[in-house]
């Protein structure tokens, strides 16, 4: 089954589509469950490499994932995108045949497949995250519950005359319910409310009730994780969730993993750490390389990159925990979050705040919206109000904006435009990863039984083969580990069957050949490690170079 990126796919269809990419290219893919969901449901991951130039585990590796919040489904269909570019571009495109050639990407369309299939449901249900009940599991006995009243698969708001409400109709386009102003009286207003039900409803109080679903998977993760009072949604502790801790351990079994990106919706932005802390704290060569990497994924998605602790926060008294950044702050794995899709941009409106302007905005905007809405979506994005009989509120009025289809995920017209913005990018940023190549293999006669075997290798990736200056204050990787395996009858005379080397340097953070003082160490990416072996001329010894991050290099040496 293949793809379609103007609409989404059902957990049965996404994993026919997933099965499909393994069995039409089985030198290139392959599909395993790294755990199981909440309700039951497989987790999928693809590995994509090429299987003739060696297997996953011994090239440097990306991850990708998305759909961790449940109606966020572009998430998925961009992963899926990536999948479909690097099936067609392998053997036809020089970049991504280098890529799969080298490196291996594990993509995971879709970390919370409950979640989804409650969002794609015929009646769905939009919660944050997980279907699992958190923090009690118990039905409100009062409130307002947000729901489909009237059944069209839609969720959308409530408008009431009243003279106390908080909304009044735009001059320019009655539709549109725009706040009153602080000083207004003497008009017609309305009281908008979410489309919902009640219950127990006593004719004056509405307090919207909490999901009954309360966690949010992405502030489960181990970095940073704190409890409910601090951080709403977070669990009972870190990786308590069986989503979350599928990919927290399948990411420290795979310590060739070196950088990650997770797809999100919406605001059209690129996000990087930190979440809870400011730069400052960054250690200034992982900074200057985000900074870079930033400029770069702007020039190659359109997409800003933005700081989350210091552009991305909901509040400015608060921040982020406990979200797959990480992979950064435990692991020294370069992080990227990609909040998918910018219709406010879309609509025309410029220069606003990518959180405040959900906060506070002026009439106009709405306006541009509403017009983009009627011109090039022919107003589904904005749903003309119509009158319904409320079963405990009486006769209202159901309308306003279609949020799923016009914030939450973009209209199905420009989900293949948007998804098509990133396969570039994440090809280049996946090929930065450090690479471990031979340099040197000899061997040299030192007398009639003894040999010299000398293993040169360096790094030809961009990055070091530690990644970043977090995972060595983390020291959460070591070095090239240098090995030999004898012959029978051969013994070691000088040199250690296994030794663990220095880390070796890549191209980044050199400084410019205008710099004042020169780089003091002009081979850092080179090194090498050398045996004496006493042998029988005609023999055979095999040397390897292994680094977790940076892949395997391995030669069998005739002593002659």
């Amino acid at each position: 089954m293949q793809a379609q990126f103007d609409r989404f796919h059902r957990y049965a269809e996404l994993t026919a589509i997933l099965q499909g990419f393994a069995q039409r290219r089985p030198e290139l893919f392959t599909l395993e469950s790294i755990g199981r969901s909440h309700e039951g449901r497989d987790i999928w991951v693809l590995a994509a490499t090429s299987a003739a130039s060696g297997p996953a585990s011994d090239k440097p590796a990306f991850w990708i994932d998305g759909n961790i919040h449940a109606a966020e489904l572009t998430a998925s269909s961009a992963c899926l995108y990536y999948l479909h570019t690097l099936e067609q571009g392998y053997g036809r495109d020089a970049d991504i045949t280098r890529l799969l050639d080298t490196r291996a990407v594990y993509v995971c369309p879709r970390v919370n497949p409950d979640g989804a299939e409650w969002a794609l449901a015929e009646r769905p249900k939009y919660i944050r995250s997980s279907t699992r009940p958190y923090p009690y599991d118990e039905e409100p006995v009062d409130g307002f519950d947000i729901e489909d009243v009237d059944g069209d698969g839609r969720i959308l708001m409530m408008r009431i005359p009243d003279p106390n409400g908080g909304y009044k109709a735009h001059p320019e386009d009655a539709r549109l319910m725009i706040p009153r102003d602080p000083a207004e009286a003497g008009g017609t207003y309305w009281r908008v409310l979410p489309e919902g039900k009640l219950r127990d409803y006593d004719g004056v109080e509405m307090r919207v009730n909490r999901d009954k679903q309360g966690l949010d998977l992405n502030r489960n993760f181990p970095s940073g994780w704190r409890q409910e009072f601090e951080q709403v949604g977070a669990g009972p502790y870190p990786a308590s969730e069986p989503e979350v801790r599928a990919v927290v351990d399948f990411i420290v079994r795979h310590r060739n993993l070196c950088a990650g990106v997770s797809f999100h919706t919406h605001s059209g932005v690129i996000l990087r750490p930190f979440s809870g802390e400011p730069d400052e704290n960054m250690p200034a060569e992982d900074l200057w390389l985000y900074k870079l990497f930033g400029r770069r994924s702007t020039e190659l998605t359109g997409y800003p990159n933005i700081s989350i602790f210091h552009d991305f926060k909901y509040h400015p008294k608060q921040v982020i925990t406990g979200g797959f950044d990480w992979i950064y702050e435990h692991l020294g794995q370069f992080f990227w979050t990609v909040e998918i899709w910018a219709p406010v941009k879309e609509a025309g409106v410029e220069g606003y705040h990518f959180i405040e302007w959900y906060r506070e905005h002026p009439p106009e905007d709405d306006l541009k919206l509403l017009r983009w809405s009627d011109r090039e979506l022919g107003g589904a994005g904005h749903v003309a109000w119509y009158p319904y009989e409320h079963p405990q509120l009486g006769p209202v009025e159901l309308g306003g904006w279609n949020k799923l289809e016009v914030f939450r995920n973009p209209p199905a017209k420009y989900r293949a435009r948007e998804v098509a913005r990133f396969p570039g990018w994440l090809t280049w940023q996946a090929l930065t990863t450090p690479r471990l190549e031979l340099y040197k293999a000899e061997v040299t006669r030192l007398g009639e039984e003894s040999w010299k075997v000398r293993l040169a290798v360096h790094n030809t990736g961009y990055l070091p083969t530690y990644v970043t200056k977090r995972a060595l204050e983390r020291k959460v990787v070591r070095g090239v580990v240098y090995g030999i395996a004898l012959p029978d009858g051969a013994r070691l005379v000088a040199g250690k069957a296994r030794f663990v080397g220095s880390q070796l340097e890549g191209r980044a953070s050199k400084p410019s050949l205008q710099a004042f003082l020169p780089n003091p160490d002009l081979a850092g990416d080179r090194g090498q490690y050398e045996w004496t072996v006493r042998a029988s001329a005609g023999a055979s010894v095999t040397v390897s170079a292994r680094h977790e991050r940076a892949g395997a290099v391995e030669r069998t040496l005739l002593l002659a």
